[in-house]
């Protein structure tokens, strides 16, 4: 008999983990070795239990999912990282995907898909929930940032303001709460810090 696979879930709600945690232990291939409410708490528990597969929700307190699949690749490089979302930036989906994530699905699949998705990554099969692969599609597709958009973005990266940005462009602070949506919309980012971030990911702009 072939030994069980050693399953860490990780999500900030209690509730979720229990769900989880019972379909896990109902499989007899399955061994639920190990909890953790946070990205952080992920990491510390992926290096000490050593699972074969991460259940990894992507949006979290203290650390996102996608720095925490980098993290547990460091400690455990061993582990496939399939991650839970039921919401997310495409810009988060694809770093997670960039720093090391075998597998993105959502949470209103059923048991069924889920403990399938399980067996595909351990397999080396990429998968991808057909609602996320059409959010990354639609975020690659995105129209490219005008001129001035792309002034607007380098002024975030330099922690300019609202206030700071109306002023050096001109322009009312309406006029740069339309611009940040149009380029939060365009990156497929959600924020401010999720849009600077991006751009400092792919060295947008040079020093």
């Amino acid at each position: 008999m072939s030994r069980k696979l050693k399953i860490l879930i990780v999500d900030d709600h209690a509730i979720v983990r229990e769900g989880l945690v019972a379909i896990m232990n109902f499989q007899k291939d399955f061994m639920v070795v190990g909890e953790a409410e946070d990205g952080a708490v992920a990491v510390q528990k992926a290096q000490e239990l050593k699972p074969d597969v991460v259940l990894l929700d992507l949006m979290m307190p203290v650390m996102g999912g996608a720095e925490a699949t980098a993290e547990i690749r460091r400690v455990c490089p061993q582990a496939h990282i399939l991650l839970l979302t039921s919401f997310g930036s495409s810009a988060e989906i694809a770093r997670a995907f960039e720093n090391g994530a075998t597998g993105a699905i959502t949470k209103t699949l059923s048991k069924e898909e889920l403990i399938a998705a399980i067996h595909d990554v351990v397999a080396g099969r990429r998968v991808v929930s057909q609602e996320i692969e059409q959010t990354l599609e639609e975020s690659r597709g995105a129209p490219p940032l005008t001129q001035r958009q792309m002034e607007i973005l380098e002024s975030l990266t330099r922690g300019l303001t609202n206030d700071d940005i109306a002023t050096q462009f001109g322009i009312s602070k309406a006029g740069v709460k339309f611009h940040l949506l149009t380029i939060f919309r365009k990156l497929g980012v959600a924020n401010r810090t999720e849009a600077v971030g991006l751009a400092m990911r792919k060295s947008l702009f040079k020093s």
